[in-house]
């Protein structure tokens, strides 16, 4: 995340971890045995692998397994390890690890958001460098969000469970700041005109993206705007769907804004 970015609101992301951790509790608590060894929609993981994940993701930022994290070279590897030591773990063992890790990962970031600490900048694998406050929320708020809504429920034909504004501008913080790394990091041809990214709805705002990544919306042209709402975003956005298929809307140059839009991939 650049600093062209607004500051993450904290208060608002710990608030956000609090629900989406009680909306995950809740709907695990319902799950019949054959439900909970289902498969999700998230390749070769079943349910019970994708709450085992989010709870081994906890974790890691409190213990020393952590700093593999850190360093590495691929997030998704880092994440295909821990769901594969946790496979043969009961229903039990896996929520009660769940529930453990939540608790302290929370309390962690309760703490860390009022101190300074919360504006050091960590590596974070191939996603860049972010603020402390914000790797811990932001990320554990779109895990939960993405995995809940997007690999679980539909997986097992269940109804999406709902969110809200202040929940999905969470969700869309951490998407915009990983975002804006990984187009720092790679930069799309062209993108040195601008352009706007639009999300409307719950949570939704403006970001400009440029070579440089995302900042704040000032005075000036962008080439293209990219429309879209922000529910749609956690899908799209993390190529779960094309974007092509998806309510998304292209306005200016629409050559520069698809190969932006093809080269979006948030994990």
């Amino acid at each position: 995340m650049t600093n062209r970015l607004p500051t993450a609101d904290l208060p608002n992301m710990a608030a956000a971890l609090r629900a989406e951790r009680a909306e995950m509790l809740n709907f695990t608590s319902s799950l019949t045995d054959d439900e909970w060894t289902a498969p999700s929609a998230a390749a070769g993981w079943r349910i019970a692998d994708v709450v085992a994940h989010i709870g081994a993701t906890a974790r890691s930022f409190y213990t020393p397994a952590g700093l593999r994290t850190i360093f590495a070279a691929s997030l998704e590897q880092v994440n295909e390890d821990p769901v594969d030591r946790r496979r043969d773990w009961s229903r039990a063992k896996v929520m009660a690890e769940y529930q453990r890790t939540g608790r302290r990962a929370t309390t962690l970031l309760d703490v860390v958001r009022r101190t300074p600490a919360a504006r050091v900048r960590v590596p974070l694998a191939e996603l860049g460098r972010h603020t402390m406050g914000l790797m811990i929320g932001g990320a554990l708020v779109f895990d939960h969000h993405t995995h809940l809504r997007h690999d679980m429920a539909p997986a097992l034909g269940r109804p999406v469970p709902p969110t809200d504004a202040d929940r999905m501008r969470a969700v869309l913080t951490w998407m915009i700041a990983v975002l804006s790394n990984q187009v720092a990091q790679t930069p799309v041809a062209g993108l040195d005109a601008r352009v706007a990214l639009t999300l409307t709805g719950p949570g939704g705002g403006t970001w400009w993206i440029d070579e440089a990544g995302g900042l704040a919306p000032s005075n000036g042209a962008v080439a293209a705007h990219v429309t879209a709402p922000a529910l749609t975003f956690p899908d799209w956005g993390t190529q779960r769907s094309s974007w092509r298929d998806s309510d998304v809307t292209v306005t200016g140059d629409t050559e520069l804004a698809s190969r932006f839009l093809d080269a979006v991939n948030v994990i």
